[in-house]
This record gives C-alpha cells, sequence and structure tokens, in this order.
C-alpha cells in the first residue's frame, strides 16, 4: 500500500507542473490558488458529510489544522510563486526538494526524534542529483539582490510545507485521518487567500474563455489536492516526515520527462548523471537499517 501512495503522489504532482502553467493568464494568482483549494475543500467535506464521518475540531486540534491550513494551503504557495518571479524553475525545485532534510531535522528539533543516517545520506544524493539535472538553469543566475531574495521566499515555503508536515503527523496521532484534516485546512487556507484579495484590492475574474483553465483547476483540485495531498499526508503518518518528503525529489524528474514529451526537452550527460544519483538516494532512504543498528535506535 505504501509504495502505490507513494507512487501515486510523485505521479500526481509531478504533473501538475503542466496544469500551473496553463493557470497563468488573466487571474490573479493568490485567487486561483483559493479557486483550487476552495473546490478541493468542498469535495472533501461532501465526502465526509455522505459518509457521516464529518468532525468538528476543537482545542488544540483545531490550532494545529489551522496552522497545517497556513502551511501547506496558503503560505507555502505564496512564497514559491513569489521565489518563481527572480529565480529559474529549476532553482525553486531543488530548494523546496531540500524538504527531505528539513522533515528530519524539525522531527528531531519538536519531537527529539533520531535522524536515521540513511536519509540525510539519501537526501544529499538526492539534492546533488537534481543540481546536475538543472545545473544548465541554475548556473545563469548571479548572486544578486533579486536572486538572494528568491532564495529566501523558497526556503520560506520549503519551511512552511516542512511544518505542515509534523503537523500533520500530530493529527494523526490525535486520530485525524488527512482526508478530515485537509477539509478543514483547505478551508482555512481559501479563506485567508479570499481575505487577502479582498483587503489587497485584488480584481475577482475567472477565465471562462476556454477549456484550459477551467481543465487545469480541475486537475489541480482533484487530482492535485484532493487525491495528492491525502496520499501524500498518509505517507507522513505511515513511514514519517523524512522519507515521505523524498517525493519532492522525484517529482522535478517526472515534470522533466513530461516536458520531454510535450516542450521537446532533451536529456543531457549531466541529466542523466543527475537521474542516477537521485534514484541512488532514493535506495538510501527507503533501506532498512540492518538489525543490530536497528536495535541500537530503539528507545529504552
Amino acid at each position: 500500500m505504501n509504495l502505490f501512495l507513494y507512487g501515486l503522489v510523485v505521479l500526481i504532482w509531478g504533473t501538475t507542473w503542466i496544469a500551473l502553467k496553463w493557470q497563468l493568464g488573466p487571474v490573479p494568482i493568490p485567487l486561483s490558488i483559493a479557486y483550487r483549494f476552495g473546490l478541493a475543500a468542498l469535495i472533501l467535506f461532501a465526502w465526509a458529510l455522505w459518509t457521516q464521518r464529518l468532525r468538528l475540531p476543537r482545542g488544540r486540534v483545531a490550532l494545529w489544522i489551522g496552522g497545517q491550513g497556513l502551511c501547506l494551503f496558503c503560505l507555502n504557495f505564496v512564497c514559491f510563486l513569489n521565489a518563481s518571479q527572480t529565480l529559474a524553475s529549476g532553482l525553486v525545485a531543488v530548494v523546496f526538494s531540500s524538504a527531505t532534510l528539513w522533515n528530519a531535522l524539525l522531527a528531531r528539533l519538536i519531537h527529539g526524534r533520531r535522524i536515521a543516517p540513511q536519509v540525510m545520506w539519501g537526501g544529499a544524493l538526492g539534492l546533488t542529483g537534481l543540481l546536475c539535472l538543472f545545473w544548465p538553469e541554475i548556473s545563469g543566475h548571479g548572486a544578486g539582490a533579486p536572486t538572494l531574495i528568491g532564495l529566501t521566499w523558497a526556503l520560506a515555503g520549503t519551511l512552511c510545507f516542512s511544518s505542515g508536515n509534523l503537523l500533520s503527523a500530530a493529527l494523526q496521532a490525535e486520530g485525524w485521518a488527512p482526508v478530515h484534516s485537509n477539509a478543514w485546512g483547505m478551508l482555512v487556507g481559501t479563506v485567508v487567500l479570499l481575505v487577502y484579495c479582498l483587503l489587497a484590492g485584488v480584481p475577482w475574474a475567472y477565465d471562462s474563455s476556454g477549456w484550459l483553465y477551467t481543465g487545469a483547476l480541475l486537475y489541480l483540485a482533484i487530482p492535485g489536492s484532493v487525491i495528492g495531498f491525502t496520499a501524500y499526508l498518509t505517507l507522513v503518518g505511515r513511514l514519517g516526515p523524512e522519507r515521505a518528503a523524498y517525493c519532492t525529489v522525484l517529482f522535478p524528474i517526472v515534470a522533466l520527462n513530461v516536458s520531454a514529451w510535450a516542450e521537446g526537452y532533451r536529456w543531457t550527460l549531466p541529466g542523466m548523471l543527475g537521474l542516477g544519483l537521485v534514484m541512488a538516494g532514493n535506495v538510501l532512504v527507503f533501506r532498512r537499517p540492518n538489525a543490530p543498528a536497528a536495535a541500537a535506535l530503539r528507545p529504552a
């Protein structure tokens, strides 16, 4: 089951990039994000009502769900979209893929979980592989102020994503399945974005001139959000935030293969080397430690 969920997340999130590209146009970006998560929240709430499993969060659970909504369904997207204004998409992908390492470090700092060495080495290999893959795109950037500002935005978005991962793990430990916490979290993210649009005077718009915008919205809301986030956060609960986050290293590989088919991207020798490093990192992240090491890691 874990392997199926893992492959599902990589496949879905690796193909959402083209839908995000189709969303760019006359509709302001914050409004497009609000449409996406608002629709996804409606679907999840409808499912909860149909199955008679709708729950009302209370106390600290409500605070955690609010935090998850801000981190995963609002602020991280704002950060990455701002980063993309001054950074190449490849560099943004590399920074985002460091979530594997940030998840492990935050779990260590907040929950005191020991960091498995193979997870850190695997994450480092994956990041090195992505640097090789995107080096032609990354090397064109200087070290000027716009690049540093973009890197700051990208890092802030990654930390928001990692924080949301840990909040989801805590919610699952309290008995809240991702399908339920995501419904409320997406509602929080949608409301915050709509309030921002209202206060900032963002013009209300919808691109009804063709099927492309609506098709992209449906793909991002249903496979990308309802299925993708539910499957991913389920993996966070099953595998831990560190191993689950390796999806962020693999889905740029899927995106590049889609680009090779749709936009004529050509694989190069550094690209093939990077792909090999990413695959090697994947093996390390999911390799089971040997029995003596595993015993040594068990708490007393």
